[in-house]
Formats: C-alpha cells, sequence, structure tokens
C-alpha cells in the first residue's frame, strides 16, 4: 500500500488565489492540501516586503470581497495599503478561517506528474515530500519567480546584496527588515514599478543612492493618504457598490474609460481634463481617461506629452529629466507604476542617475558596479530587476502530462491554454493566475475570485455528476 497522502485536491501557493480556494474547496467538503514555498501566507505579500512595498490599487478594492464578517472587521489605515500591512491582514484572514492547518509552508513543489491509470497527479516537493490528489490548482501567482540580471559577477559583491522580492524578514515577518542603509554607499539597478517604490524610500536615508536605469516608465503621483474612520465606516457601507463598480468596469478597478475622444473636446477642455485626472488618486489618470488614449496613437501622443511635460516640470535638470521620460512607448502602454515624489528624488545631491543605454554595466565587482566609464563602489546593492512574469511560476516546476508531455515543451513558442484556466494534455490542471487569463492583467484579486468560484463550481459538478476527469480539446484551445 502506498504512504503517499491523497487528496481531492493539491493547490500550490498559498497567496491570495490559494487562500480563497482553499476556503471554497473546505466549504464543499473536499479534502485540500496546500503547498507553499514560503514560511507563511501570504504570496507576493511575503515575499515583497522591501521599504515602499504598497498596493497600487484602492486598499478597498483589493481585499476579499466574500465575506460580509471580514468586511466590516477589518479596517484599512491607507487608501494604498503598505505590505506590512497587507501581512497583517492576510494572517488576519488565515487565522480567522483558520487555513494555516491544511497549509504545508516551506514546502517548494518541484515535480508534479499526471498518472493517468489513476487520473490523479502526484508532486514532489524539494525535499522530497510527495502527495497525490484528483485535482492539481495552480495559485502561483504572476509575479513570483525571481529574475536575476545576466550580468556576470554578480556573486563577486562583497557588500549586502539581493533581489527586492528576497528582503530580511523584521521580527514580526510582516514588514522588512533594517538592513541599514542610513549613511551608506547604495546602488538600485532597475526602475521598474518595484524600483521606483524602493528608490523612494532608499533616498530618504541613504548617504549616496546610485540608479541604475535600462529603460525609464512613465510614473504618475499615487497619491496616497490615512483612512479617517468617517471614511471607513462609508467604505463599509458601500462595500457592494464598490465590488459592483469593480465588476464592471474593464480590469476590476474602481475606473472606466470615459467613453469619448480626446478629439471631442476643445483643447482647453482636454488639458483641463487631463490636470484633473493627474490629481486624482490611484489608476484613474490611466484607466478613467479618453478611451482612445488606449487604442488610437494620435490621442495617446496628447496623454503622454501631458505626463511628459509634468516629468520635465519635476526635475532641475532637463537633459536628466529627458533620460527619464520613455521614449519607445506611450503613457499606459505599459502598467503605469505609482509614485510618491519619485522624479523629486533627482533633484537630491545624494542621489545619481546612471543611464545604461550610455554607459552599460559591465560586470560587478567586489566593492561594486562596473559600467563602461567606471566603477561605482558601494555598500548596498539591491536588484530591482523584476520576475520572469506570468509563465516563470509553471516553467520552473517540472510538470508532466498526459504520455509525460512536458507543460515547457507545449509551451515553447508561448503558452497555449483554454481560458487561461487549464489546457489539452494536462488533465485536472486549473491555472487561477496564469497565461491568457483575467488575472494578469487586472486588479488581480477581483479576478482571482472569480477563477476560484468557477473552479469551485467546476469541481462540486463533476463530484455531483460522479465525473473524474476533465480536459480541454485541442479544438476548444485554438
Amino acid at each position: 500500500m502506498s504512504t503517499t497522502p491523497q487528496y481531492d485536491a493539491i493547490v500550490i501557493g498559498a497567496g491570495i488565489a490559494g487562500m480563497y480556494q482553499l476556503y471554497r474547496l473546505r466549504e464543499l467538503g473536499l479534502s485540500v492540501r496546500v503547498f507553499e514555498d514560503g514560511g507563511d501566507v501570504g504570496g507576493t505579500w511575503y515575499w515583497n516586503r522591501y521599504p515602499g512595498a504598497r498596493f497600487d490599487s484602492e486598499s478597498y478594492t483589493y481585499g476579499y470581497s466574500w465575506s460580509k464578517e471580514l468586511l466590516q472587521e477589518w479596517n484599512w489605515k491607507e487608501h494604498f495599503s503598505p505590505q506590512p500591512d497587507n501581512m497583517e491582514y492576510l494572517s488576519f484572514v488565515a487565522d480567522k478561517f483558520d487555513l494555516r492547518k491544511d497549509i504545508t509552508f516551506n514546502a517548494r513543489v518541484s515535480k508534479a506528474t499526471f498518472d493517468e491509470a489513476a487520473n490523479c497527479w502526484e508532486i514532489e516537493t524539494e525535499k522530497g515530500e510527495r502527495a497525490r490528489a484528483r485535482f492539481l490548482i495552480t495559485a502561483v501567482g504572476v509575479l513570483s519567480a525571481t529574475q536575476m540580471p545576466r550580468i556576470p559577477g554578480v556573486d563577486k559583491f562583497k557588500g549586502i546584496s539581493f533581489h527586492t522580492s528576497r528582503w530580511p524578514k523584521d521580527e514580526k515577518g510582516f514588514g522588512g527588515k533594517d538592513i541599514g542603509m542610513k549613511g551608506k554607499r547604495v546602488g538600485v539597478i532597475g526602475t521598474g514599478a518595484t524600483g521606483v517604490q524602493l528608490i523612494q524610500e532608499a533616498a530618504k536615508v541613504a548617504g549616496q543612492l546610485t540608479v541604475f536605469q535600462l529603460a525609464p516608465e512613465f510614473c504618475a503621483p499615487l497619491r496616497n493618504a490615512p483612512i479617517t474612520d468617517d471614511e471607513m465606516a462609508h467604505i463599509k457601507a458601500t462595500y457592494p457598490e464598490i465590488f459592483k463598480k469593480c465588476q464592471e468596469s474593464s480590469a476590476g478597478f474602481m475606473h472606466n474609460f470615459v467613453m469619448k475622444s480626446v478629439f471631442e473636446v476643445s483643447d482647453e477642455e482636454r488639458e483641463a481634463f487631463f490636470e484633473y485626472l493627474y490629481n486624482r488618486p490611484g489608476f484613474e489618470k490611466w484607466l478613467g481617461n479618453f478611451v482612445d488614449t488606449m487604442i488610437d496613437p494620435k490621442a495617446n501622443a496628447l496623454i503622454t506629452e501631458f505626463m511628459a511635460r509634468k516629468i520635465r516640470g519635476r526635475v532641475n535638470d532637463p537633459a536628466l529629466a529627458e533620460k527619464l521620460i520613455p521614449k519607445n512607448h506611450g503613457f499606459g502602454m505599459r502598467r503605469v507604476p505609482m509614485d510618491t515624489n519619485y522624479y523629486e528624488v533627482y533633484n537630491q545631491d545624494n542621489v545619481t542617475l546612471v543611464d545604461l543605454r550610455e554607459t552599460p554595466i559591465e560586470t560587478i565587482t567586489e566593492k561594486g558596479v562596473k559600467t563602461s566609464d567606471k566603477e561605482h563602489e558601494l555598500d548596498i546593492l539591491i536588484y530591482a530587476t523584476g520576475f520572469d512574469a506570468v509563465t516563470g511560476s509553471f516553467t520552473r516546476i517540472d510538470i508532466s502530462g498526459v504520455g509525460g508531455k512536458k507543460l515547457t515543451d507545449k509551451w515553447a513558442d508561448g503558452p497555449v491554454t483554454y481560458l487561461g484556466m487549464g489546457g489539452h494534455d494536462f488533465p485536472n490542471f486549473l491555472t487561477l493566475v496564469g497565461p491568457h487569463n483575467g488575472a494578469t492583467f487586472c486588479n488581480i484579486p477581483r479576478c482571482i475570485e472569480q477563477n476560484v468560484e468557477w473552479v469551485s463550481d467546476l469541481m462540486k459538478y463533476m463530484r455531483d455528476k460522479k465525473l473524474t476527469r476533465i480536459e480541454p480539446t485541442i479544438e476548444a484551445e485554438n
């Protein structure tokens, strides 16, 4: 007799998606085991604890919507909540619904194999733990496969160095440890959304901050603020309307495009509206703009020039401002990093921008970073170099389907799925957050919830109909 534990479902990942999927399947009376790489729940918010990490969507649109009790019990402190509060929230959810008892922590799944004879999956962790289940559900996140830069000498640096998603924990585990940046020579490689958040904080304390930029992004003001008691009471009273608004928007946020063209109004009206949006909090300036700013290059050029003028107005040195303005894409054509005085840090004497298009990095040395023109000596080097996004979390697991077919081979020329929820040759394999589904371009928890509920309904249907195997056809995928 096999001693390998058997469950109805195995879930990989105990972040926002995995926690809710566990709750829903337990509610159906199914046996579930969650395997989580980290030491606690939280997923993205467990790993990304660098200074400045916070929501870029409104806090009250990001939390779970499925428990009225939870909605009334939890008080958000800020309109765009910081990482320590986010971890506290997710820990509160785990405690309230006793989720941890069905989660194995510090268990990185390295292999998953479909057993055709038994119509079930067997997983194996890096430590050699095994488990079997009828269904394998991935909740691995779109931004969890850390991407280190391919730069020679990364292991040579003698100072403190790590990727932003591996920032050391503080004693409580809800925030990042103080690594002693005060007065030190700090280098940050990367100016995407993570880099922008970190740079703003590092600039406040570093003796010298050197920012290595490969390509700039169009950042827009976050305009965060504390949530007053009255505001929180109003939020709690209007949660149904808030979530309805998110459900009806194009990307699960509270913002909807204005369904008219920039060219239907006068220049003065257009400029006034752009100015109004610029002073609004969050993504409204992106996702609440004239609809053709996202679909017509001529319309997009108008908002792009407006945002470029804003950057020029925030950076004192005109030549430096131009280096911070993207020339290879328009505003909103990539996800917009939200900032709080990001551009202003470049007016500080302790901050230097190194444009890697002019002076590329040649190697990491024992003392710092050597570019084509000089060696930048550092005490601390932080890699804000992002992730092997969307597919990386899957392809770093050895997943074998029917006939031993590898998922990496199936996706060799790009991912192939049915509605982003699974694929041919991989029966009973369901992907909550992955290629092609809503949660990859969305206020993620809003799309996670619909995906979890779809999977849960499917599994209930299969149990009630005594079905043991589901697999999309190639025609359905195509």
